[in-house]
């Protein structure tokens, strides 16, 4: 049997930009979830597509007059995926093919992953592939697997930590960027505890436990590093205004370098033992410090653990 290619009229070329958002990740991790809160938003959104297809596709889409299209490309498509960052890079160093891109991963820890697969009673997309005896060992070995083959995709992306959000909290943070402008980097500062863990997500990483503590000041401690009589008690200490100083200046010195090796994000976290005042109170110093020269965001991990009357 012949197929013989039919003669029709070219679509029309349009020159609009198209707002491209890729979404991709562990397994496991809410993808989605992002999909379905993209799609509240809007967005065009497809599932799986092979990356091969992505340049036929970006074309059919610019010839349909589509402005914001979502994709998620994950480990379904491994046989594919290393040519993808190649692809990415002549998008994003292309703009004459009229795409703005965005790219967003989302991860989570193993034993974050592990247990959700365990309480949904999927298979794991890799897991076919591990040589483990048990299916605990498979399910790692294959989440390990999943993280190699995605390494260099993770490096130019804006990484969202899942481990402890909820759904209703991740739907939240996707409308929350994509509310934000693109920029050629966007600087992310998030405060977070210490005893929940490091936030698998950062970039650079800064303990501030050694700073004085206003959880030990009674009237202070139901607040946040957000209240001004917080930001006052820790404004007042010469050990807080030096490490903002040096934190700022580290990153003034690298961004700009880091900038020009065409990072997207960088997402810098900042820890204390509670991830409520003193972190807090850093980074919203800094996100204010810095968003004259660079598209910021801020996020506090820990805000649904707060007490109430300091998330009101």
């Amino acid at each position: 049997m012949s197929i013989t290619a039919a003669h029709t009229t070219p679509p029309p070329v349009t020159t609009a930009a198209i707002e491209l958002l890729l979404i991709t990740g562990m397994s496991g991790s809410g993808k989605s979830v992002a999909l379905t809160a993209l799609e509240d938003l809007g967005y065009y959104c497809v599932d799986n597509l092979p990356p091969e297809l992505l340049p036929a596709f970006i074309a059919l889409e610019r010839s349909h007059g589509a402005r914001q299209v979502a994709i998620a490309i994950d480990v379904r498509s491994a046989a594919s995926l290393p040519g993808l960052p190649r692809q990415l890079a002549a998008l994003r160093q292309g703009p004459e093919q009229g795409v703005q891109l965005r790219t967003v991963f989302l991860d989570a820890t193993t034993d974050t992953l592990v247990r959700r697969f365990s309480e949904t009673r999927r298979r794991h997309p890799l897991s076919l592939r591990s040589t483990a005896a048990d299916q605990h060992h498979a399910l790692t070995d294959a989440i390990e697997q999943e993280r190699e083959l995605l390494g260099e995709l993770r490096e130019n992306a804006l990484v969202l930590d899942t481990s402890l959000l909820l759904p209703t909290q991740l739907r939240t943070e996707v409308k929350e960027l994509i509310g934000s402008t693109p920029a050629g980097l966007t600087l992310v500062f998030e405060s977070f505890a210490f005893k929940r863990g490091v936030p698998i997500d950062a970039d650079f990483v800064f303990d501030v436990r050694m700073l004085p503590n206003p959880h030990y000041v009674h009237a202070l401690k139901p607040l946040t590093g957000r209240d001004p009589s917080v930001a006052d008690f820790l404004a007042g200490h010469d050990a807080v205004q030096r490490m903002e100083q040096q934190i700022g200046d580290f990153l003034r010195q690298w961004l700009p370098q880091m900038q020009r090796d065409h990072r997207s994000y960088v997402t810098v976290a900042i820890g204390c033992t509670g991830g409520q005042h003193r972190s807090v109170y850093l980074v919203e110093r800094l996100g204010a410090a810095f968003a004259a020269d660079w598209a910021t965001r801020l996020r506090h991990r820990e805000a649904a653990h707060w007490p109430a009357s300091a998330r009101a």
